[in-house]
């Protein structure tokens, strides 16, 4: 059976996607830490990502820290936190929040009911960003 992520990724279920290549997608998470909190997904399940080929574990870590500069422009935080747990969905993906301090990491100061065009906006916006920086794997709109 295919993860929540897989279905996002196939078009099943909604997302609202920053970015795509052939090998890794991000978009916003359901229930963002601060706002923008993206998720980078490899196209491949895989479980835990001690498992992930050293290949695809590089180009994540690289479109993370792509991504990780557009966090930054749009929001203007002190820092873009990374964060892999692996607890939620049974498919690798890196968080990437644009945060204040260690405390924007916690889940359970998640916003499980977030304004959907606060999303629109905050995805938007890395768009944006990572046009601005001349980005290649932009999506969405």
């Amino acid at each position: 059976m295919p993860t929540v992520f897989t279905r996002i990724i196939q078009g099943e279920l909604p997302g609202r996607f920053v970015w795509s290549d052939d090998r890794c997608v991000a978009f916003l998470s359901i229930n963002p830490l601060t706002p923008g909190h993206t998720l980078v997904v490899p196209r491949e399940e895989v479980d835990h990502w001690i498992d992930l080929d050293p290949d695809l574990w590089a180009h994540l870590t690289a479109v993370a820290q792509t991504i990780g500069q557009g966090l930054q422009d749009a929001f203007q935080a002190p820092k873009v936190g990374m964060m892999l747990a692996g607890f939620e969905v049974p498919h690798v993906h890196i968080h990437l929040a644009a945060i204040a301090s260690e405390a924007d990491l916690e889940f359970a100061r998640a916003d499980r009911d977030p304004d959907p065009a606060a999303m629109d906006e905050a995805a938007a916006a890395i768009r944006a960003a990572l046009r601005a920086r001349g980005a290649s794997g932009v999506t969405g709109d």
